[in-house]
């Protein structure tokens, strides 16, 4: 059974120092939100595609956007989840106020998508593609098959922790030194790549934890001493597997982000013209009429005159009954979450499952497919392959001129050291790729394709 004072461990990666957080304004939580907001990562995130390409009347969604509004709504249902905990362990409040969940949730909920390479999913097929094309690189680079999955199925929830913890040579150690706690509610996967299921302790378990991983190879260490840190019950039968159950907080951060894309993308979609007034009517409605107000919200929204105004309606109270739900199933599920044996997703759980994942869903699959989206995600493809041909070649060929000229341009954080491992030497030409934006990302890819050139 996990403890709740070891999950809310506020002790920061990278830094021995006690007390470090002993302010009353303002608690370690907070300092990791204040902390990611202010980081260059996050900042990247405003020229990074959340769905459709940001049109000039600029209303839709961005990375960045969509992030600030995941937090909100894991704030909500970090507090509710406090609330509710502390209800069944008075004794944790002298010590850990209510919003210190919220907090928590809203840091690590702000980070979700801090890794996700330009283009998104594209982007991380692009990269995972250009390694599994390119095979030899495993064998002629001498790569373990461990290290070897870390590209071929290349993730950017494992690229987002590895940019939370690791500093750039001028900086100190631990990255932006968040709290093992804020860490370990970012990590929604917490396992590495490639995972021996013969060694699970019950590998019988579906888990939606397993879908994807959290960490790479070059941060295992990393993640093993989070993993102790907070708590984490390990699920396999050798600790060298080094696999654990989710820290229960990270599962309000999954519901978080399910919430919002699943709900703002429709509202995108319809300040778009995709959507009607109403087909969002159709599908949000059913969801108003589940709030605890539904009449009196149903009269207000009537006598919204304005259609935007009617569709923000909409979806805020949607978002409301959605918040309500989830916390109705963690409620229900709290001692099997506590002892990690749940591990699905609670939206899959609550009552209004049949609209969320029926006819929203299908919306949202609709919206995916439309041209504009195809298109980006057709370009993206090819701009981070075609950047990672380029790259890769300082490694692959060092002894071409054009090969030597590639290096040139590549910033010198980026460049291999005399003590890098050959894995390392990759992982360093990702992580540039990765970390670009969409504008910077093609911008160079024309550059050096010359399809343009620089000015002078």
């Amino acid at each position: 059974m996990m403890n709740w004072d070891n999950l809310l461990n506020s002790q920061r990666y990278g830094d021995s120092r006690k007390n470090y957080d002993a302010f009353v304004h303002r608690s370690a939580f907070q300092r990791d939100f204040d902390r990611i907001i202010f980081s260059s990562a996050f900042r990247r995130m405003q020229d990074k595609t959340q769905v459709f390409p940001v049109p000039e009347s600029d209303f839709v969604h961005n990375r960045l956007t969509h992030s600030l509004e995941v937090a909100m709504v894991g704030r909500s249902l970090g507090n509710l989840a406090g609330q509710f905990i502390l209800e069944q362990e008075p004794d944790l409040e002298s010590k850990h106020p209510m919003n210190v969940f919220g907090d928590i949730v809203a840091a690590a909920a702000l980070a979700h998508d801090l890794g996700n390479p330009p283009f998104g999913h594209s982007g991380e097929g692009a990269i995972a593609d250009y390694f599994l094309k390119n095979n030899f690189i495993k064998d002629s680079f001498g790569l373990t098959d461990r290290q070897w999955q870390d590209f071929t199925r290349y993730e950017g929830n494992a690229h987002g922790f590895r940019l939370l913890i690791n500093h750039h040579p001028d900086e100190v150690k631990g990255g932006l030194r968040l709290t093992y706690a804020t860490l370990a509610t970012f990590s929604k996967y917490p396992r590495p790549s490639l995972v021996n299921t013969s060694s699970l302790i019950d590998p019988n378990i579906k888990r939606c934890s397993a879908k994807k991983f959290s960490f790479f190879h070059s941060e295992e260490e990393a993640f093993d001493t989070l993993a102790s840190n907070v708590g984490l019950p390990l699920l396999s039968k050798a600790k060298e597997e080094r696999l654990w159950a989710r820290h229960p907080l990270a599962f309000m951060v999954e519901a978080a982000d399910n919430i919002c894309y699943r709900i703002i993308d429709l509202e995108d979609g319809y300040k778009l013209s995709y959507l009607s007034l109403g087909e969002m009517e159709k599908l949000l409605i059913p969801l108003l009429l589940k709030s605890s107000d539904n009449k009196m919200a149903l009269a207000k929204y009537r006598g919204i005159k304005d259609a935007g105004e009617k569709v923000g309606y909409l979806r805020a109270k949607a978002i409301n009954v959605l918040v309500d739900e989830v916390i109705t199933v963690f409620k229900d599920n709290y001692k099997d979450i506590m002892s990690g044996v749940f591990d699905s997703e609670l939206t899959d759980l609550i009552s209004s499952v049949d609209i969320l994942e029926g006819e929203i869903k299908k919306s949202n699959i609709f919206l995916y497919n439309r041209n504009p989206v195809i298109e980006i995600e057709l370009a993206g493809y090819q701009v981070i392959y075609g950047l990672l041909e380029r790259f890769m070649a300082i490694h692959l060929y060092p002894e071409r001129a054009m090969s030597k000229k590639m290096k040139a341009i590549l910033p010198a954080q980026f460049h291999a050291k005399d003590t890098d491992s050959n894995y390392c030497k990759i992982m360093r030409i990702v992580d540039y790729i990765a970390r670009m934006t969409d504008t910077y990302a093609l911008s160079l890819y024309r550059r050096l394709s010359g399809q343009s050139l620089p000015s002078l």
